[in-house]
């Protein structure tokens, strides 16, 4: 597989009112073409810090990221940002809001016509084409989190970065698009980055998990190669005996290779954060 994306001894640190706080420590990794790759990690591991830095909207310490050959020193069309957030513009319909990005990025080099059709084509990948007239707030959580998500492919990235894009949804809505991505990037084959606090979701939509140690200064931990068969389909891996140990390495890994002890209570007890 051919190497898309590399990440390259970082180091991240910020100046606080206490002091410096080093976020990042020597954090290194490869990501091939149309893989699909998640972080995971407990609360305050560097993840959306590994993240931004990808996006180009934060600037590394020491280290670098090259992407195709191309060092990465600002955003960029290449790389696409979903959020937890969807991040639309309640003013614009959900046809606007994909047409805004789309303009950004391609007026000069499509016809009025193609912008349409390309338009209409990322909307139908997400299944929206029944609200295009719609605006954010006349449809549900998991609505909008589509049209974000076809907004983002819209701009024809190399590489998707997606923070906890389905963190806020219900448990079915979540299952929905967890398929709808899947489909997406069987099709499309788009390089996938993703956080993500869900074991389940990890194992079910990653080529590799990259499993961040605690911070400060964390840095990748373990990877885990996620050998299960494509397509994969959420019914059949539930007692599928790979799925259940893949699933394990993970838990092990968040919760003894890095337990995260809170503050005591008021009982003294340390107790053992949750991984989401």
């Amino acid at each position: 597989m051919k190497t898309l994306l590399e990440i390259s001894a970082l180091d991240m640190s910020f100046e606080t009112p206490k002091g410096r706080f080093d976020a990042l420590s020597d954090v290194s990794l490869k990501i091939g073409e149309g893989e699909f790759v998640s972080l995971i990690g407990h609360s305050g591991c560097g993840k959306s810090t590994v993240l931004n830095l990808v996006g180009g909207l934060l600037q590394a310490t020491r280290g670098g990221i090259i992407l195709d050959g191309r060092e990465v020193r600002e955003p960029g069309p290449e790389r696409a940002i979903v959020f937890q957030n969807h991040s639309l513009l309640p003013w614009l319909t959900v046809w606007e809001n994909v047409e805004l990005a789309v303009k950004t990025v391609f007026r000069g080099l499509k016809s009025r016509a193609e912008m349409h059709d390309w338009i209409a084509h990322n909307l139908a990948l997400v299944q929206m084409t029944h609200a295009l007239h719609k605006r954010p707030g006349e449809i549900s959580g998991g609505m909008k989190q589509r049209v974000g998500i076809a907004r983002a492919l819209a701009m024809q990235p190399r590489v998707l970065l997606m923070d906890e894009p389905f963190g806020a949804l219900d448990a079915l809505t979540r299952a929905h698009l967890q398929d709808t991505l899947m489909d997406i990037q069987r099709e499309l084959n788009n390089t996938v980055i993703m956080i993500t606090h869900d074991v389940d979701e990890a194992v079910l939509l990653s080529d590799r998990i990259v499993m961040m140690t605690n911070g400060p200064a964390a840095t990748v931990g373990e990877i885990l190669d996620i050998d299960l068969p494509r397509p994969r389909d959420r019914l059949a891996l539930a007692d599928n005996p790979r799925y259940v140990q893949l699933r394990h390495a993970v838990l092990e890994f968040l919760y003894e290779k890095q337990r995260k002890v809170e503050p005591a209570s008021a009982e003294r007890r340390p107790v053992l954060a949750a991984a989401g």
